[in-house]
């Protein structure tokens, strides 16, 4: 059989290109799952139905990814990528003014900033509540985007303790509990509002404690 020339494209067009095809349809298949996990929620959430509304055969998104889970952190995992470009150069590099209770408290302002973001409240508030009762997914949710922001706390907490203003015996990593933990029930369980004054409060509170100075 003999060889055939590759075929070239028409006069002022070019060949289609793949890789491009593959980003569309990726990003068609991380906005199919976000969207559809705060419709309907995770558990009637399926890749068919993720499929579907992008537009996509099933096998395309079981070709990148395993389950549901998988799809729904790494759309997750990308949409947090996209708010750090929008914030500009390293916008959670944890500040090091010197001054622990002012670099508290301006991470956690863009943490109440990002909570109240509706592109990244509703995926995450329902991924969440989700992660509450389905163990697995609530471990990957910790591991793959909790831990690395957890991880900036801890390491501004022991620069802290080095320069002797946070005592030597204190574990960074329950005391960041203080900071984190009420901002994240409050905004899940809408037990308050979540604002400024708010976190300035919680860290107020738990750097000079609750007893009279």
């Amino acid at each position: 059989m003999a060889v055939q020339k590759p075929t070239q494209p028409a006069p002022g067009k070019s060949a289609p290109d793949s890789t491009r095809r593959s980003e569309k349809s990726r990003r068609a298949i991380y906005d199919a799952a976000l969207a559809l996990v705060v419709e309907a929620g995770y558990p009637k959430t399926t890749i068919e139905g993720i499929a579907a509304r992008a537009g996509v055969g099933k096998q395309t998104i079981y070709r990148w990814w395993s389950s549901k889970a998988d799809v729904l952190m790494e759309a997750f995992l990308d949409l947090a990528e996209q708010s750090m470009e929008e914030a500009g150069p390293a916008p959670y590099a944890f500040p090091d003014t010197g001054d622990l209770a002012a670099d508290l408290k301006a991470v956690l302002r863009a943490t109440v900033d990002e909570l109240r973001d509706p592109r990244f409240e509703a995926p995450s508030r329902a991924l969440a509540a989700e992660g509450v009762v389905n163990e697995q997914l609530g471990r990957q949710l910790v591991a793959k985007l909790m831990q690395p922001s957890l991880d900036l706390y801890i390491a501004r907490l022991r620069a802290a303790q080095e320069a002797g203003q946070v005592r030597p015996e204190i574990d960074p990593r329950i005391a960041l509990e203080f900071f984190v933990s009420p901002l994240a029930q409050r905004w899940l369980q809408h037990t308050g509002p979540i604002s400024y004054e708010y976190t300035d409060t919680l860290v107020d509170y738990a750097l000079h404690g609750l007893a009279p100075r």
